[in-house]
Parts: C-alpha cells; structure tokens; sequence
C-alpha cells in the first residue's frame, strides 16, 4: 500500500486526517490532470473538489489492484467525462467545440512561469486530447504505461502508440514554434 492508500484507509477507519493529507498530496496534480480534459484551471479546482466529495460522501472501495494515485486519477477522469457528456447535452454543441471553448478560457499560463515551460504547455494544448492526457501521465505525473493504461481505460500497447505518436505530434509542434530541445 502506497501512503495514499493508507491514508484512505485511516479515513474510512474515522481518522479525519487520513482525508487532509490525501488532499494535500494530490489535490494540485489532480487539478493539471483534470485541465487536460476541461481546459479551464478554474473549473478543474472546482472538479478535483468534486473527486474529494465523492471520496468523502460514497467511500468508494479502493480494492488495491492499482496505485492509489493510479485509483483516484481514473475517479477524475470518469467525472471529466461525466461533466463534458452533461454540458454538451445541455448545450448540444459537440465536445470539440466544448474543448475549445474551454482553451479559450485557460488560465494555466498564470502557473507556469518559464518561458520554455510556457512554450510546451501551449503545444500540448493543441494536441489531440488523447496525447495530451498520455503525455501529462506519463511525463509530468510520473505513471508508468500499465498505470496510464488503467486510468485511460486503453491496453498497454494502445498506451504505447499513444505515447508514440504524441511525441511525434509534440515534437513537429514544438518545431513550428521554433522550439530548440535537446531530447523529447
């Protein structure tokens, strides 16, 4: 069991800490991770938030056949989904259109303050959104591909093209920018 884990654990033994630190240690990771679907920090707070209700309120059961971490990613990303399915039936206007919308909005610049960063944070947004989610598991979150493979709901080896042809997306990106890079 990873430290999240066991601090679900306390959690669910009446231990109201357990939750503040689960908060604590994943809440800003869960956040970048729900803005690769949303497009907009502001709404991906209010998403992440979102996750750790659910956690409080229903007490999902964490069954341990993934990392904790890999567990409550795959929570975000089924309410991603969910949010995106209801606000386009609501307005019934297609995902994409949604997505760019919401691109529009993003105010992730604000956070990132390099202007090398700056510049690979703009060309991953313009990646499809499949790429985009794969590259900010694998790279900035650290996942392996079984774990990315599990909050994706995709085959290892689908994960694996996935990775390889959002590198090469990235990479023809981050050239048309002008971008000098060392390895990608």
């Amino acid at each position: 069991m990873d430290n999240g884990a066991n601090s679900y654990r306390r959690f669910l033994d009446g231990d109201r800490d357990g939750m503040v630190d689960i908060i604590k240690d994943y809440k800003d990771g869960l956040i970048f991770y729900l803005n690769t679907f949303i497009g907009n920090i502001t709404l991906s707070e209010e998403l992440m938030e979102e996750v750790f209700v659910k956690l409080v309120t229903k007490k999902p059961r964490f069954k341990g056949k993934s990392s904790f971490k890999t567990w409550l990613y795959a929570i975000g990303r089924n309410i991603a989904i969910d949010y995106i399915r209801h606000r386009s039936k609501l307005s019934e206007t297609p995902m994409e259109e949604l997505y760019d919308e919401a691109q529009e909005e993003s105010a992730e610049c604000s956070y990132i303050r390099e202007e090398d960063k700056l510049l690979l944070h703009n060309a991953m947004r313009d990646l499809n959104p499949e790429y985009r989610q794969v590259l900010y598991l694998i790279f900035f979150e650290g996942f392996d591909n079984g774990e990315a493979a599990l909050v994706m709901k995709k085959s290892k080896r689908q994960i694996e093209n996935l990775v390889y042809h959002a590198k090469i997306s990235l990479r023809t990106k981050l050239e048309q920018e002008g971008f000098i890079y060392e390895e990608l």
